[in-house]
């Protein structure tokens, strides 16, 4: 129980070192050098009022009893969250342990959707709005997927789905999110027209790495012990991130005869994206392919249909999260196999590797539902908003840039 326990610690810090430094200076990074202290402090918007939110009331939807699509009020104010664990989830850790380990993933899924948005939208509207979306959209999600009687638990009897560490629940979710707001609030001042390019590659290469190496608290602490099976979604997730990143590189390669650090490292962020659901389900190197997949997939939705479509998601949320976490799940029903996780029993078919093909369907379903719920969520959080305290900064405050507008100060002292 120790050994678990310190795993799952360690593995909490991993997922929270992912949003802040990874995300923030992944995204910092990649926009306009006056828009770097708005967009991280996005991020960090998220590390501290979803912690509070979840405190009071997040967990106990995600996690508590209560109907097929979202749990009860019985863990509101952690009410019976104490040092003793919760057999319904982890049988040798502490509740508190759980819990704090899945605020982790609360805290990461809406910030992921602020590189849609990022360099036009008001700091108050992002923080009502994702706020709101991380109760309205987020928990409901969790519960289906991972709570007790969810409607897609994969031990469940409704429409067992297999997300391990979160490809619905975080990836699908945010990446639609993202998408639905980039078109709701329209375009950048510029866009496309004007050269946007990112102000510090330095930055997002050490976000990317540092998002990489979070990772691996993300998929193996799924595990929730600190057994084999965490041994296998920790070299899954490796082995993914590292074949995204060759074939993303090989598309831009191709695509515009130069191979770029920005395309490395996007490749690598889809790899973990896509393998995220099937970590704990498959195999080494059905793991390389789905890697590999993903890194082509993500760089054709991000070179090719963002184009073809004209939106404009700013930092490619849904290109890589989106169209990254969709394909994941579904290949986690191709993949999956009971030699790594016998979830539905060790003599039941997990994928259609194993025979199971149905596993797709089940796959498709969770996939469907995450999109809906994520888009109609999402659409009704952002009029709601935007009509009450507004969304979407100036046209005179977007040329002076976030930093300023938002928070009267400057990421960088020119004069110094």
């Amino acid at each position: 129980m120790n050994a678990d326990n310190s795993w799952m610690l360690v593995s909490s810090a991993l997922v929270l070192l992912m949003t802040g430094p990874g995300l923030a200076l992944f995204y910092g990074g990649l926009v306009r050098r006056k828009n770097i202290l708005g967009t991280m402090m996005q991020s960090f918007a998220m590390m501290g009022l979803v912690t509070i939110l979840w405190a009071v009331v997040g967990y106990s939807l995600a996690f508590g009893h209560g109907t097929s699509f979202i749990g009860g009020l019985e863990h509101v104010f952690l009410k019976g969250v104490g040092l003793a664990p919760n057999t319904d989830y982890a049988a040798t850790i502490p509740e508190q342990t759980f819990m704090v380990y899945q605020l982790m993933f609360a805290i990461i899924t809406p910030a992921l959707i602020t590189g849609a948005f990022a360099e036009r939208m008001k700091f108050s509207g992002m923080a009502v709005f994702l706020s709101l979306w991380s109760l309205i959209v987020y928990s409901p999600m969790a519960h289906m997927v991972w709570g007790i009687g969810g409607f897609l638990n994969a031990t469940g009897t409704h429409m067992p789905s297999l997300d391990f560490a979160g490809g619905t629940v975080v990836h699908v979710t945010s990446g639609v999110s993202a998408l639905v707001t980039a078109l709701y609030l329209g375009k950048r001042i510029g866009y496309p027209h004007t050269a946007m390019p990112p102000h510090s590659m330095v930055l997002s290469f050490i976000g990317a790495c540092l998002l990489w190496v979070g990772w691996f608290g993300f998929n193996a602490g799924s595990a929730l012990a600190s057994g084999p099976l965490a041994t296998s979604a920790f070299i899954n997730t490796h082995f993914a991130a590292a074949s995204a990143a060759l074939g993303w590189t090989i598309f831009e390669w191709f695509h515009n005869g130069k191979p770029t650090a920005l395309g490395a490292i996007s490749g690598s962020v889809a790899g973990l994206v896509a393998i995220t659901p099937a970590s704990g389900f498959v195999q080494p190197f059905p793991a390389l392919l789905i890697g590999l997949i993903a890194g082509l997939f993500c760089s054709l939705m991000v070179f090719k249909v963002k184009a073809w479509f004209r939106y404009d998601d700013s930092l490619d949320a849904f290109g890589v999260h989106g169209a990254g976490g969709t394909l994941g799940a579904l290949l986690t029903g191709l993949f999956a196999t009971k030699l790594i996780n016998p979830i539905f029993g060790a003599n039941v078919n997990t994928g259609a590797v194993d025979g199971h093909w149905g596993q797709l369907a089940n796959q498709a379903g969770g996939v469907a539902i995450a999109w809906v719920l994520s888009a109609v969520g999402t659409l009704i959080l952002l009029f709601l908003v935007d009509k009450t305290i507004g969304l979407r900064v100036s046209a005179e405050e977007e040329s002076q840039g976030l930093d300023l507008s938002q928070h009267g100060e400057e990421g960088y002292d020119l004069n110094s």
